[in-house]
């Protein structure tokens, strides 16, 4: 479904990236057209669609009228105006997955969505209100700064971070190559400490994968975006050639912010000979679609799969995390730290003059018909890496799921 395949423009846009992660259906209707004439303070407005019928706009035009008249800045640029009046309807719905860009921002989010952009390279979230890292992606200026998921950002360059968009966020912190992000982070409940990372081009890998020795096979998921699907594939093939014994696949997505629905699924089926991989619905009433891929896999007899997650594998990393374990049971074991919570899709409209929107248009639910947003996905074994786990290097989760190999 073409717009499932758009669920990451979003998440992310929940991605800073700085950056991810969207997919579903939205039909708009313009309400105005607005048409500028040069250097004449004076707009002409049409009003195209009276609806809903019932709502009185006589309010608006009044305070826009007092606003283009009498502030002390006049001229105000309408544009700017219409762009404002758009972004607060759509922030008053108060979910931070809808948002409108303006021509600017939805520059910045889109240049992120294959991977490729500069910044400091971090998913942003909102929880609770409160501006947080989804995930710092790898190889990344955020991950080797020490920037560490659900840290929460209090100031961004000396500025409070209280009441911001993540359209905001992103469009303060992303910036040219080279040059300096000045931020106020919080862990937990310590004390709160300012980082300098300088900015960089990121390039995110979509997989990876390692022989590590005895019938094991390491596989690295970065994100979920536009080429994973050929990337998954190249990869097993290449594992296929190049390893003559398979007894177990490690999945880490541990850090993925998500990305598009239809590529989870993808690789998800390469382990199951039948069974949904996640459950489609468009309100809480609606109807529940299923989402599954019915190509035979090369991973289906596998007699071991580990997954490791932690609190920045979000969205569609959860479909995988959950599709493996409610289908394929205790061949699945889920390694690592409870993860992001992102249960919703979102549908990504470009416009006529280089704005955006992206609006929260349906929810999945595991195989099980189990909804994680905003709770997450319980590792089977809990295994934390702290702070001083990731700055020496090591990887207490990876270790455990070798100790379980060994077992």
């Amino acid at each position: 479904m073409e717009s499932v395949k758009k669920f990451q423009r979003n998440a992310v846009i929940v991605l800073l990236l700085i950056a991810s992660f969207f997919g579903g259906h939205y039909y708009g209707k313009r309400g105005y057209e607005i048409e500028i004439k040069r250097n004449i303070p004076i707009v002409e407005i049409t009003n195209r669609h009276a609806y809903p019928e019932e709502v009185d706009f006589a309010l608006f035009w009044e305070v826009w009228e007092q606003v283009r008249s009498r502030h002390l800045d006049r001229p105000i640029n309408p544009q700017d105006m219409v762009y404002g009046a758009i972004s607060g309807m759509v922030n008053s719905i108060g979910d931070p997955y809808t948002s409108f860009l303006d021509p600017g921002q939805n520059e910045v989010v889109m240049s992120g969505i294959e991977g490729k952009y500069q910044g400091i390279g971090a998913e942003l979230g909102l929880r609770d209100g409160q501006l947080i890292i989804v995930a710092p992606l790898d190889g990344s200026p955020a991950k080797e700064a020490g920037v560490m998921p659900g840290d929460k950002i209090l100031e961004i360059e000396g500025e409070s971070t209280i009441g911001i968009s993540l359209t905001e966020a992103v469009s303060k912190i992303r910036g040219d190559e080279g040059t300096i992000s000045t931020l106020t982070l919080q862990r937990g409940t310590d004390e709160p400490f300012e980082v300098e990372i300088r900015r960089g081009v990121i390039t995110i890998e979509s997989v990876t994968w390692e022989d590590k020795g005895d019938g094991v096979v390491y596989i690295r998921i970065g994100r979920f975006g536009s080429e994973t699907n050929s990337s998954w594939d190249q990869v097993v093939r290449d594992i296929n050639l190049k390893m003559l014994e398979l007894d177990t696949i490690i999945l880490d997505v541990r850090g993925n912010p998500g990305g598009y629905m239809d590529s989870a699924v993808y690789v998800s089926a390469e382990f199951l000979a039948r069974g949904d991989v996640a459950l489609y619905q468009e309100s809480d009433l609606g109807k529940l679609t299923e989402h599954r891929d019915n190509r035979s896999g090369l991973f289906e007899r596998i007699p071991a799969i580990y997954v490791l997650i932690d609190r920045g594998s979000a969205s569609a990393s959860e479909i995988l995390a959950l599709a493996l374990k409610e289908n394929l049971g205790d061949i699945v074991t889920v390694v690592g730290e409870n993860s992001f919570g992102k249960g919703t899709i979102q549908d990504a409209k470009d416009f006529r003059d280089g704005s955006g929107l992206h609006i929260t248009v349906a929810k999945w639910l595991s195989p099980d018909k189990n909804w994680v947003h905003e709770i997450g996905v319980e590792p089977d074994v809990e295994v934390e890496r702290t702070t001083d786990d990731f700055a020496e290097g090591r990887d207490p989760q990876l270790d455990k799921v070798f100790e379980l190999i060994g077992e």
